[in-house]
């Protein structure tokens, strides 16, 4: 399908009412210095310099539901305890509604609490996760009440996403009869099974979206090539009376099986992977978005296999907004995803710094790119872990060269600065001065080429007000942009 099509179907897609069912999960991280090995034992000791909380499992599915523009009604149990209100108003904030989150005093919120060590003021690895949680079922009662809620909420919504991890909520007594009912009112319902689980208790489903170990385990046989994959969802939808398998094979791509019309396999993109934790996640909620606002499940499939690809790129879990998700559909020159807005600069700066690395800055117009620009650049990464660029707009180009320049436009320039390795992203601003960038990123070190001193900066008390630092590298003498220019222009006379 040619890439015009996925755009079409994807801006054609109507806006989702979705309810997100399943494991609530409070995802906490504890960052700090590992510094020595204790005295006490042979492990490493954590000196603890900061905590965050974000939404995992069911919640992590309504927040990136959310953020790709779709309503939710998210539904599930937490505890009576602080992580449980914490939960609920994370979730809050997205927009999500959470009236359909139950309260059990006899079972804690599910944590997954993870300790991250920064061995070397930079490189941070993960050195231990402790689960908070309870595995049992819920009581009857709560059971009867969970369903109810869910049930009257039906008819209000264009699909129901399951996200099972096990947790006790999802089990055969509450699964079946509302994907029952669902079914009953031709409501999509979407599936991402838990590990292991009999995947009966998910019968009748629409879709069922197992990994390439979940669909070995309930089929009993390897799936080792994409032709495996294929075999396996069909004897999924047949066995479980399914309408749709869609078996995510990682490095593979992914399988999509429609009962009695066979399969196909639509490989993914060669990506530079930074962490697969929430690309199943995102596969659920990019399909449920799309499927239950009208797409066709072919452009639904390969677009859910490029959001996961964006997923995979990034540190930790991140919604993707539904504008990135167009950008990257669209591949056009210029949209790379490299290529961010202001905002979205400032969420990838953020993220950077949760996982431990530095974020380096530098900016400037980058008109007829040269070696100079190339060689600053180099410098300029060799300061941290990720670089950001800022560009002139063209509008303001001009106002500080003059109305013939720029002779490239901005999304040229921006292209071209995306394509360098050493560029992790690039971000246009019109503003005479980068100060307002600077205050959204945040850089750890604001980098520029030069001879002057780092006091000269501009923008150099904005980042040190905050505790950043300024370096100036070297400039290669005789390339400048404006002598390029002159040169052209005598030639040509």
């Amino acid at each position: 399908m040619p890439v015009p099509t996925l755009i079409e179907a994807f801006d054609r897609a109507r806006p989702a009412r979705l309810i997100v069912f399943g494991d609530l999960i409070l995802d906490e991280y504890t960052h700090g210095e590992a510094e020595r090995i204790s005295q006490e034992a042979p492990i490493l000791v954590l000196r603890a310099t900061r905590r965050e909380a974000r939404p995992g499992g069911a919640a992590n599915v309504a927040s990136m539901v959310r953020a790709l523009g779709a309503e939710v009604w998210c539904a599930g149990v937490t505890g009576d305890d602080g992580p449980g209100r914490t939960l609920r108003e994370s979730l809050d904030a997205t927009g999500a509604r959470v009236d359909g989150l139950f309260v059990d005093a006899t079972r804690p919120t599910t944590r997954k609490e993870r300790f991250v060590g920064h061995t070397d003021g930079r490189n941070a690895h993960q050195i231990l996760r402790v689960d908070h949680e309870s595995r049992d079922g819920l009581s009857d009662d709560l059971a009867r009440r969970l369903g109810d809620a869910v049930r009257a909420e039906l008819p209000r919504c264009d699909g129901l996403l399951i996200a099972d991890y096990g947790k006790g909520v999802c089990s055969a007594g509450v699964l079946g009869p509302i994907i029952a009912a669902a079914r009953g009112q031709k409501i999509p319902v979407l599936v991402d099974p838990r590990r292991g689980a009999d995947f009966a208790i998910y019968g009748g489903a629409t879709l069922l979206k197992p990994n390439r170990v979940e669909t070995a385990l309930a089929t009993g046989r390897p799936v080792g090539s994409p032709a495996d994959a294929v075999d396996a969802g069909q004897r999924l939808c047949a066995r479980f009376g399914l309408d749709m398998a869609v078996v995510t094979l990682d490095r593979d791509g992914m399988a999509l099986v429609r009962r009695d019309q066979g399969g196909q396999v639509y490989p993914t993109e060669a990506r530079d992977v930074c962490d697969i934790t929430g690309a199943g996640d995102m596969v659920l909620s990019c399909l449920g978005v799309l499927l239950c606002g009208g797409v066709a499940p072919e452009p639904a499939v390969r677009i859910a296999n490029l959001a996961a690809g964006i997923e995979v790129e990034r540190l930790g879990v991140s919604p993707i907004t539904r504008d990135e998700l167009r950008r990257r559909i669209a591949g056009t020159r210029g949209a790379s995803p490299k290529i961010v807005d202001v905002a979205e600069a400032a969420r990838l700066a953020e993220q950077y710094r949760t996982a431990g690395q530095r974020v380096a800055f530098t900016n400037g117009c980058y008109d007829l790119f040269h070696a100079g620009h190339a060689m600053s650049l180099a410098a300029a990464a060799a300061e941290a872990d990720a670089l950001f660029v800022g560009v002139n707009s063209d509008a303001s180009v001009r106002r500080l060269k003059g109305p013939s320049r720029p002779v490239v436009g901005e999304q040229d320039r921006m292209a071209v600065l995306a394509a360098l390795a050493c560029v992790s992203h690039v971000v246009l601003f019109d503003e005479p001065t980068p100060h307002a960038l600077l205050r959204a990123i945040r850089p750890d070190r604001l980098v520029k080429g030069g001879t002057y001193a780092p006091c000269d900066v501009v923008g150099r008390e904005v980042v040190e007000a905050y505790g950043g630092e300024v370096r100036v590298t070297p400039v290669v003498e005789g390339l400048s942009t404006t002598r390029l220019v002159e040169s052209i222009r005598e030639r040509a006379a």
